[in-house]
């Protein structure tokens, strides 16, 4: 029984002594390929996470560039609205004309046979605030200007209105003056005839602006002012009130002027307005004979219905022995201008102008001085802002010299 016993016991530590090995080599056949699948998960992992790391960066460049764009977005807002604000407080505006002009010279005065764009301007206006405004006008005239060229830019106009109160402004920069008619409201559609009048050039002269300060506003009952100091005329000893035009440029300022008005408006369809300038010399101290001069200026408009009625009338007063010599101390002259608006797109008018440069003197030449001009017309409006003109101008010149004939011109005011 003890022999089978230890018989039975050894077999088992055989078995067992045999077994042992194998099951050793499994289990570090089990281990390694745990371990191997241990390595691909970790490389997994790796991927992984860098896949993560990736995604993270990625996500916060969007997050960077949302950040950004936001702010970008913000700021354009912003500039959008600061330029909408701009826009909304600065006004462009500009009108312009092509003249042709067929004109036969009579009396040793020569043909006119030529086209023109006789004018083009540009308005730029701005309102800092509900009291300060500024205004400017700037023209390019015969088309082309430079060496050798016909044509000039000119800064007509360049001011700065300050509201005082609700009825008085004070202005101060480059303006028009408050003299006629034309020279303040000059724009194509706004009159008859494809010239502007000759009393308007001559006499007073349009278009006629200087560099100084003052005031405008409202008195009352109708009635209006204007009141300013600023650069006068530069006569030279030709004593031509039109060439003796600064234009601030540079302009002379030994002798400023003044210029008031008083205009009445109180009546529907009627205007009533006298003008007077006064400079202590006319050529700034620089023309011997030629001293101080006065300008009077009253003009009437009346409109009733289609019918319309414009008369103006214009003089000078100029002291100096110089000038007193060849009759150019008084310089006058008027128009009248009845027009008919036949309907919404065309009128008619004729005017008949008379004026003298040399009006001082009836002795030798000076007597045959006087410029007599009929315009006769029609104006067709395709549009309320642009206008299509024909008229006929007939001379009757005391000195023969004469230009007649006919008048085209296309304008326009945005």
């Amino acid at each position: 029984m003890k022999n089978s016993i230890k018989k039975s016991g050894s077999l088992a530590l055989l078995l067992g002594v045999l077994a042992a090995p194998q099951a050793s080599a499994l289990t570090l056949e089990d281990l390694a390929k745990r371990l191997d699948a241990l390595e691909a998960k970790n490389k997994q992992l790796e991927q992984e996470n860098s896949q993560l790391r990736d995604a993270v960066a990625t996500t916060n460049d969007k997050v960077e560039a949302a950040v950004i764009a936001t702010e970008s977005i913000a700021d354009s807002s912003s500039g959008i609205q600061k330029l909408a604000n701009f826009a909304d407080k600065t006004t462009i505006g500009g009108y312009g004309e092509v003249h042709y002009n067929n004109l036969s010279g009579k009396g040793a005065a020569s043909d006119k046979d030529e086209i023109d764009f006789h004018r083009f301007v540009l308005f730029f206006g701005h309102e800092f605030t509900d009291d300060i405004r500024f205004f400017s006008e700037l023209e390019l005239e015969y088309n082309l200007s430079g060496n050798g060229k016909d044509g000039q830019v000119q800064l007509e106009q360049a001011y700065i209105d300050f509201d005082l109160n609700d009825n008085h402004t004070a202005r101060a920069g480059s303006f028009i003056l408050p003299v006629g008619i034309i020279n303040e409201t000059h724009e194509p559609p706004t009159f008859y005839g494809t010239e502007r009048n000759p009393i308007e050039r001559n006499i007073i002269p349009a278009t006629w602006w200087a560099a100084g300060a003052g005031a405008h506003g409202e008195l009352g009952a109708g009635f209006s002012y204007d009141a300013y100091i600023h650069s006068g005329l530069n006569v030279d000893n030709g004593f031509s009130i039109r060439s003796g035009r600064q234009k601030v440029s540079k302009a002379k300022a030994n002798d400023p002027a003044a210029t008031a008005r008083i205009k009445y408006t109180g009546i529907p369809g009627l205007e009533l307005a006298v003008s007077a300038q006064h400079q202590q010399n006319m050529g700034q101290g620089l023309v011997a004979g030629l001293e101080s001069g006065n300008l009077i200026e009253t003009h009437a408009i009346w409109s009733t219905g289609p019918f319309t009625v414009k008369a103006l009338y214009a003089a000078w007063d100029i002291d100096g022995y110089a000038v007193e010599a060849v009759g150019a101390d008084k310089q006058e002259g008027f128009y009248v201008e009845p027009s008919l608006r036949l309907s919404e797109k065309f009128g008619i008018f004729a005017r008949f102008n008379q004026w003298d440069n040399y009006a001082g003197s009836n002795s030798g030449t000076a007597k045959d001085t006087e410029k007599e001009q009929w315009d006769v017309g029609i104006n067709y409006w395709p549009h309320e802002d642009v206008v299509i003109k024909a008229d006929y101008q007939y001379q009757n010149n005391d000195d023969g010299k004469e230009q007649n004939g006919l008048n085209l011109g296309i304008g326009y005011q945005f």
